[in-house]
């Protein structure tokens, strides 16, 4: 009797997809992926604020830049992931410093991914939304040099930034000094009818979001890097910064993807109230 042969290995996902590990099915381009999520049909309770999802890339020491830039530990699929994400939703909210970090341009580039918004019957564009204390915003950037741009600013600043090509309105914190992200992102909802808003850090944004608990989900890339370097400076920025969260925010694992030694995670934030 023939020795049984070995059972071949599973083949890897073809360029261009990624492998669907949990919950298991066949490798899918990561588009269609993001589709399969259905993040705009999640059953969402009745609150006064966006479904809000954090999307996140690190080192695996939790690194979220190397130099002060996210781009030298992110990946082809992180980037394809990364614009996936933002053509499903309503909103992208982003940290001021963040905007000048990456130099941020166009919210989506590929005019077939616009048309397909339009048919969708979503503006061709998310909504741009920026929180910026102190309003320190370059206006050179290509986020607010594109005219079908829609920016809105969270500021408790009463300063307004040059005129810009973009189309720019104001969310005012109280006047005070301070900006409430609970009331900003009431208003985003209320006024902009943003429903699913992503949240693509800083790693500021991202503890001050999880702190007031505003974050429903996160989408966080691991990138098979070990950096070192110590997160009290600017340019070695773990995913969070500031404060400890008290307590911890716990984190239910719903998803993971694999691209070679990269894996992709989808997290639901555990909350026993939401505002």
């Amino acid at each position: 009797m023939p020795a049984e042969e070995p059972s071949a290995e599973p083949p890897e996902p073809a360029p261009g997809t990624l492998e669907r590990v949990f919950p298991p099915g066949p490798p899918a381009p990561v588009a269609e992926l993001v589709r399969w999520m259905a993040l705009r049909e999640r059953p969402r309770e009745e609150r006064p604020v966006p479904y809000v999802m954090l999307n996140m890339v690190s080192t695996l020491d939790g690194r979220a830049t190397l130099g002060g830039h996210s781009g030298p530990i992110s990946s082809r699929a992180d980037r394809e992931l990364f614009h996936a994400l933002r053509a499903a939703v309503d909103g992208v909210l982003v940290g001021a410093g963040t905007i000048r970090a990456e130099r941020y341009g166009r919210m989506i580039r590929d005019s077939d991914v616009r048309a397909e918004r339009l048919a969708r019957g979503m503006p061709e564009e998310p909504l741009a939304c920026i929180v910026s204390g102190r309003l320190e915003l370059p206006d050179d950037i290509g986020l607010l040099q594109t005219e079908a741009a829609r920016v809105v600013v969270a500021t408790s600043s009463p300063a307004s930034l040059p005129p810009v090509p973009a189309r720019v309105t104001y969310l005012r914190g109280p006047g005070d000094g301070r900006l409430e992200l609970a009331g900003a992102l009431a208003e985003l909802r209320s006024r902009y009818e943003v429903r699913t808003l992503l949240c693509e850090g800083g790693p500021h944004l991202a503890r001050e979001l999880l702190g007031e608990n505003l974050v429903d989900e996160l989408f966080l890339s691991l990138s098979p890097l070990l950096a070192g370097g110590e997160p009290t400076t600017g340019e070695a920025l773990r995913i969070l910064a500031g404060v400890e969260l008290q307590p911890p925010a716990q984190l239910e694992l719903i998803g993971m993807l694999r691209e070679g030694s990269w894996l992709f995670l989808r997290y639901r934030v555990a909350s026993e109230e939401r505002v």
